[in-house]
Formats: C-alpha cells, sequence, structure tokens
C-alpha cells in the first residue's frame, strides 16, 4: 500500500514511503508462534493460552513490532491486535526494574482492563510482571500508591494519564514503547490534546505502535507528529459471507422501534446488541423493549461510570437480552458470542456499517446481521453492498413470524454484592459461597466480576431468589454481606 503520510519535513516527525511494510501473503496467517525470536517460555505460555497459530494482523504486525521499528496497524477488536503489541512490549522489559517501560493508552475504560487483563495473561511466561490499570471512574489515590510500589506496563485511558502525570505519580523516564490502540476511537472521542500531552512526555527514543481501524486525518496527526518512520500494515477488514447472515428490511419511521421486536420475537437471539444513532433514540427503544418484555439496557454518553459498568457487566454475563447504543458508546466493546446486531438505522458510512456487523458472526459461530431501512435509506444499502461486493436480501417485515409465544428472557440474572477488591474479595471466594453451602451446581453459576467496590455474579435465572436469600443470609470471607438483584 502507499503511505498514507506527506513526505516529513524531518527525519524525527512522519512517516517515509520508502518504508511501507507490504503485508504477508494469506498463507502467513497459519503461521506458527515458535517461527518468531521469542523465547522458548514465551511461545510454551502461548500454547497454554491456546494461541497456536498466529492472526492476519499478528503475522504482519509482529516481526517488525519485535524488529523495534514504529508501526501504524489498521486492525479491529478481536482481530487479535493485542498480542500483537503486547509481545514486543513484553519481550523488550526488564523485569528487575520496576520503573513503567511500557504504557498503553485505550479509548474507554472496559477495553483497558480487557487489554491488561490480556497482557497479564502473555506475561506469565515470566514472575513477577506487574500490569497496571489506570481508568476514570476509580479513585486516584489507591491507583497512585499502586504506581508508588512500581509497574512494568501502565494500560489507561488518556485523562486519566494525564492526571497522574500532571500529579507526578506516573513517571516515564524509562519508558521503551508507547501504544495507541484504537486511535481513531480515541480521536472520536476528543482525546487528541490528551494523546498528545502524554506522548510529549514520554521520551523521543521510544518505539511507538499505533492501531486503528480507520486512517482519518487525526490519526495522520498523530503519527506525523509523534511517530519516526514508521511502517504501515493495513488488512483488509473481512468477515465470512456464510458467517454472518445478512438481511434488510424498509421500513416506515412510524414502524422502526416496533420492527425491533419483530426482529428479536423472529429470530430469537440470545445476545443482541442494536445500533441507533442517537442517545434519545437509545432511551425509546429501550421503553419500547420493556413494555413488551424484552430485557434491554441502554448505553450511552449521559451513563457516568458506574452505571456503565453495570450495564457492560450484565449484557456480557447474559442477563441481559439486548444491548442498545449509538456507535461511540459502543466503541471498544468485545462481547463474545454475540449472536446478532440490529441497525436501527443505517449508517451512511459503509466502513462504519462492516464494523457493526463484524461484531457477530466469530470465533466460528455463525451470527445474524439486520438493517432496518427508511425510505430515504435505500441508496445508503446501495452503497454499502457495491463497496463490500455482495448482493443485499431484502425481506418484508410484515411477514415476520414468532418463532415460538414464549418470552425472549436472558438465560442468566445478575446479583450485586456490596463488596469488592478493596474488601479483599475474589472469584473463587463467591463461587466457592454458591457451589458449597448454598448447594448450587458450578453449571448454574456465570462470570463474576470483582470490581473495586462492588461483586457482579450471574446465576441462572430460574435460582436467582434462591441465590439471592442464601448469599444474604450466609457469609462471604466470614463477613455477612449486602446483595440486591440488577434487574429492569
Amino acid at each position: 500500500m502507499s503511505s498514507i503520510l506527506p513526505p516529513p519535513p524531518d527525519a524525527d516527525s512522519a512517516a517515509d514511503p520508502a518504508a511501507t511494510f507490504v503485508p504477508p501473503p494469506v498463507a502467513a496467517v497459519s503461521a506458527p508462534f515458535d517461527q518468531l525470536p521469542l523465547p522458548a517460555a514465551v511461545i510454551a505460555n502461548l500454547a497454554r493460552l491456546g494461541y497456536h497459530t498466529m492472526t492476519p494482523i499478528q503475522a504482519a504486525a509482529l516481526p517488525v513490532a519485535l524488529a523495534g521499528d514504529d508501526l501504524i496497524a489498521q486492525a479491529k477488536t478481536g482481530s487479535g491486535k493485542t498480542a500483537a503489541f503486547a509481545l514486543p512490549l513484553l519481550n523488550r522489559l526488564d523485569a528487575r526494574s520496576f520503573a513503567v517501560q511500557a504504557l498503553v493508552l485505550c479509548p474507554t475504560r472496559e477495553l483497558a482492563e480487557q487489554v491488561a487483563q490480556e497482557v497479564r495473561r502473555l506475561a506469565r511466561a515470566e514472575e513477577n510482571i506487574k500490569v497496571l490499570s489506570l481508568c476514570g471512574g476509580s479513585p486516584i489515590r489507591p491507583q497512585a500508591d499502586s504506581l508508588a510500589h512500581g509497574a512494568h506496563i501502565v494500560v489507561g485511558t488518556p485523562g486519566r494519564l494525564m492526571d497522574h502525570l500532571s500529579r507526578g505519580s506516573l513517571k516515564l523516564d524509562a519508558l521503551r514503547a508507547l501504544v495507541l490502540d484504537e486511535a481513531d476511537r480515541m480521536l472520536d472521542m476528543g482525546f487528541f490534546d490528551d494523546i498528545a500531552y502524554v506522548a510529549k512526555a514520554c521520551p523521543k527514543d521510544r518505539q511507538t505502535l499505533l492501531f486503528s481501524a480507520t486512517y482519518p486525518e487525526g490519526v495522520v496527526r498523530l503519527a506525523r507528529q509523534f511517530m519516526r518512520q514508521p511502517r504501515e500494515i493495513a488488512l483488509a477488514e473481512q468477515h465470512e459471507a456464510d458467517k454472518i447472515r445478512q438481511r434488510f428490511y424498509e421500513v416506515t419511521r412510524e414502524q422502526r422501534l416496533a420492527a425491533v421486536g419483530l426482529l428479536l420475537r423472529h429470530y430469537r437471539p440470545e445476545s443482541t446488541l442494536a445500533f441507533c444513532n442517537t442517545k434519545q433514540q437509545c432511551r425509546d427503544l429501550v421503553d419500547v423493549l420493556h413494555a413488551e418484555g424484552i430485557h434491554a439496557l441502554a448505553l450511552h454518553g449521559d451513563l457516568d461510570q458506574r452505571e456503565r459498568d453495570q450495564v457492560l457487566v450484565r449484557f456480557a454475563n447474559r442477563s441481559c437480552s439486548v444491548l442498545v447504543g449509538t456507535d461511540v458508546a459502543a466503541r471498544g466493546l468485545d462481547i463474545a458470542g454475540l449472536e446478532a446486531v440490529i441497525n436501527v438505522d443505517v449508517t451512511p458510512d459503509p466502513e462504519v456499517h462492516v464494523h457493526r456487523v463484524g461484531r457477530t458472526g466469530r470465533a466460528e459461530r455463525d451470527g445474524w446481521a439486520l438493517s432496518l431501512v427508511g425510505p430515504t435509506e435505500k441508496n445508503r444499502v446501495g452503497n454499502i453492498a457495491r463497496s463490500q461486493g455482495f448482493e443485499p436480501q431484502w425481506e418484508s417485515i410484515a411477514e415476520l413470524q414468532a418463532e415460538n409465544a414464549a418470552p425472549l428472557l436472558p438465560p442468566m440474572a445478575t446479583l450485586q454484592i456490596l463488596g469488592g477488591r478493596k474488601d479483599k474479595i475474589r472469584p473463587g471466594d463467591v463461587l466457592g459461597a454458591l457451589t458449597g453451602e448454598a448447594g448450587f451446581a458450578a453449571e448454574q453459576i456465570g462470570k463474576i466480576n470483582v470490581t473495586e467496590q462492588s461483586t457482579y455474579v450471574a446465576v441462572r435465572r430460574n435460582i436467582v431468589r434462591q441465590a439471592l436469600k442464601r448469599l444474604a443470609d450466609g457469609k462471604l470471607k466470614g463477613k455477612k454481606v449486602r446483595v440486591r438483584l440488577l434487574d429492569e
């Protein structure tokens, strides 16, 4: 591909077109990790974690990043990009020095937590690697205390990293690598100045790795200012046609919200992400679905961090059937096992459409991508179909029929325990309490999420009242705890 950047004014600013990296052929997708110049212990740990062959972005990016070059890579959530930057960071790490040696910027707290968790897993090949997450929504003083005790890798959101830099609690003198993850998302959220502040606080001789799903002008500006002769990788975003089944339904403005309920009752997906273009439409759709007895939650910019966390926990643990959100609010989310995506509005941007529908049909699973199309939006469908090379399949909304009359209920329900990491509660403590004296089977317990202040546990819906009572009547780590059911 050709360079996205104009010729640099000097050697320290922009990309050199001659340095453009050509992605390896498709055959490289199946290349094993042991072909990389990584220690045997790292290769063994990768095998234990299920990393056997490289994904396209890993096969293209890892040789460049391991060589120490700056890199601009086009990659989306779910493509394996975390390992593509985490392995080079870990490979250059001096475990004996507890100074911050690598910094990863993410657009949202949720993505930062996911990244930090995966980096910790990848770091198991060497003992005592400390990975610290620094995000807004959590008290800043405990984070500063953790920094004072030393950390090798910091993962965080731009605003909170700025806070720590300005306070002097985060020192970057020993930094070797800076990663900008989902750079276009961070720019969409207005973080350009924050990113620039953090980047300027980093040593100039660091390695910089930038990952972005698209290449808007803001990403070009970032690369021009803060990268040194970056190599570039752009892998076309493709989804197997037989994995994602797209259907288009023409609706009037008055039909649009009610049509979502028709789609849900007909296809009966267990987990659906519905995209709206505005926050108000998100609220309106949730009200309509609640009136029809469908468990739905909204994700938009008006939620505070605690509310956002609870919404995402409940959707990810299968306690909520439908998550309704805007593109901006849903960025950085990677929900496993998503069965359907519903476009309540057709986006005018074909690339955004691809990002939306690409959240389903992953990991050998099939998925539905269902789009509601107003009379003035049919030309958008045509643009999407032409850009992606498929023939849109149109269906009639009037002919949809419910597969059965049973209510569409999520399989799980969420209990909130008022106590978390600050109370030294661990997932094993909660699982033990429910499968021990409470007498429930492990198969009846779902995901357990422990945050600083609260613990969320998913249980089968048919036992939720019993589980609530037994947790409330019993003890956790020798103490009585307050428990409540999170429900609409």
